[in-house]
């Protein structure tokens, strides 16, 4: 497998510098990508970079993570308009434990001469003293060759200005990569386009400090085809991590992708070889409706950041929001997937106690819950078969008991075809 090809027709390069196919044709070549571990999960965000990594170990190559944390003490000015803040060094260990738990489903860290590795580099500057950082570091890299980078002149023309500790981030960064190249063998480093310039002062300090030759290689930044910024939602990023974003959140969001942005999700963020693509392309062109893309990729990345359990549950919860779920399915959801599924639809709570004999679902749907005005207005529409108590449709003879509570707690009552409404139990 070559992998500069591989990369190539997938649509991951934006930059690289020459020689760099010829040095991973000719060799085994250990490389790296850098990660922020200012937070304890990885978003999607990072699955171009990862992408990147899992391709060259899949190629025969020797992949490096490198957990940053020297530079998240310090903050990259990269593509961010004002300081951000800085985490001790407790808080940054457990992030990086994190971050491993995460990397381990796309690599393996155990397969022999080119297993992936994890680094971080505060290991190897926490007692690099400031004075041996100026003679052995600053003195290779020229004020002029710093202020020229994109990052620095975007931020000292925005009027905000850059701290010396943001200005000197590329020479921490040009040092990781100078001190991999020399202890393990690290030869090409990559990352997305954002980060070309920090990546050049690397191979340049090592051209200069070393006498070697490495290289550079960046994919494009990920955008949405209608401009959206690519893993932003209304609430926020889209982690990898369950616990800040569930899995049918997580699987809606690559379900919900246009066809131009599916289009190309498939290529960079799934295994899936070029013809097997470009006939999932063909069969989507077919029907669009049937949002073939979407599925292969939303199903492709669910069970590789998830797993195929957490994907079928998706799915399954997906079903009973657009009406095709059972009551049977609806009963089996854990409590975070049900919260999931009907974020933002109105709640009212009930004692336990209010249900342990059973009540009429007239007085349940009035004066329980309030999601019938009135007694008369729950009759009519009890009447015209409108109700569902838990996706099955009740009438007025049906009596509200415990075992009606989905996980022991809640109530999901539908009036209408699309009006929600979650009662819990407490």
């Amino acid at each position: 497998m070559n992998f500069i090809e591989e990369l190539r027709w997938r649509g991951m390069i934006h930059d690289v510098t020459p020689g760099t196919e010829e040095q991973l044709l000719k060799e085994m070549t250990p490389a790296y990508i850098g990660y922020d571990p200012t937070s304890d999960s990885l978003h999607i965000g990072n699955l171009a970079s990862i992408m990147m990594l899992v391709h060259l170990q899949r190629a025969g190559h020797k992949p490096f993570a490198l957990v940053g944390g020297a530079t998240g003490m310090i903050g990259d000015p990269s593509g961010k308009s004002e300081e951000r803040n800085l985490l001790d060094e407790p808080v940054l260990r457990y992030n990086q434990s994190c971050i491993r738990r995460q990397l381990e489903k796309f690599l393996d860290f155990d397969c022999g001469a080119n297993s992936a590795e994890m680094v971080n580099n505060y290991d190897w500057t926490k007692d690099f003293s400031f004075l041996k950082f100026l003679r052995d570091v600053g003195k290779h890299i020229t004020v002029n060759y710093m202020m020229a980078k994109d990052s620095v002149k975007k931020r000292m023309d925005s009027g905000s200005g850059i701290s010396f500790t943001e200005f000197s981030y590329q020479l921490v960064q040009g040092f990781d990569y100078c001190w991999l190249f020399e202890h393990k063998g690290v030869k090409l480093q990559m990352g997305g386009s954002d980060q070309w310039g920090n990546i050049l002062t690397g191979t340049e300090l090592i051209r200069r400090k070393l006498g070697g030759d490495a290289f550079a290689l960046t994919c494009p930044l990920i955008t949405k085809a209608d401009g959206g910024k690519f893993g932003k939602t209304e609430s926020g990023n889209v982690w990898l991590d369950p616990k800040k974003t569930s899995p049918y959140k997580f699987y809606q969001f690559w379900l919900n992708a246009s066809d131009a942005d599916a289009s190309e999700y498939i290529r960079k963020f799934t295994l899936l070889p070029k013809e097997e693509i470009e006939k999932l392309q063909a069969l989507h062109n077919e029907a669009p409706h049937l949002r073939i893309l979407q599925k292969a990729v939303a199903t492709e990345i669910t069970v590789r950041v998830h797993s195929e359990e957490d994907l079928q549950s998706a799915i399954e919860a997906s079903e009973i929001l657009f009406g095709k779920g059972t009551a049977e399915t609806l009963m089996k959801l854990s409590e975070e997937t049900l919260l999931s599924v009907f974020e933002g639809v109105p709640q009212s709570e009930i004692t336990g106690a209010e249900i342990s004999d059973s009540i009429g679902i007239v007085d349940f749907l009035t004066e329980k819950s309030g999601i019938f005005p009135s007694k008369g207005d729950a009759r009519r529409m009890l009447k015209e078969g409108g109700v569902q108590v838990n996706k099955a449709k009740v009438d007025e003879s049906f009596m509200v008991n415990p075992g009606c509570l989905i996980n022991g707690t809640y109530i999901l009552v539908q009036k209408g075809r699309k009006n929600y409404y979650l009662v819990k139990a407490t």
